[in-house]
């Protein structure tokens, strides 16, 4: 059975940072690309960051280039998103995605590519 279960979430001041886990079970964690995406109330879901097979390549939206990391941790079976100078716009549903990738430096943007999905932790951003 495929599981996704992120981790991390909370309420936390503009400027803080939070650390999101999500672990992952059920699948062969190492063939797959991981991605986080978020969704605010009211919005779309969008694309933050994903990572390759490898963790050697990543990608990242504009509005979190220089604030957040992804990275993986293979042995573990867990992808992290650190995220600092957090801001409100940032307040959402942060989901995990995987989808297997043919080559071990590729990584996926696009929602509809992934497979596989966490049932999201909330991030909330206020003062």
């Amino acid at each position: 059975q495929v599981q996704l279960v992120e981790s991390g979430g909370g309420l936390v001041q503009p400027g803080g940072s939070l650390r999101l886990s999500c672990a992952a079970s059920g699948f062969t964690f190492g063939s797959y690309g991981m991605g986080w995406f978020r969704q605010a109330p009211g919005k779309e879901r969008e694309f933050v960051a994903a990572v390759s097979r490898s963790g050697d390549n990543t990608d990242y939206a504009e509005s979190v280039k220089a604030r957040c990391t992804i990275s993986r941790d293979n042995a573990k079976k867990t992808v992290y998103l650190q995220m600092n100078s957090l801001k409100p716009e940032d307040t959402a549903v942060y989901y995990c995605a995987a989808v297997r990738t043919r080559y071990t430096s590729d990584y996926l943007t696009g929602q509809y590519q992934y497979t596989y999905w966490g049932q999201g932790t909330q991030v909330t951003v206020s003062s």
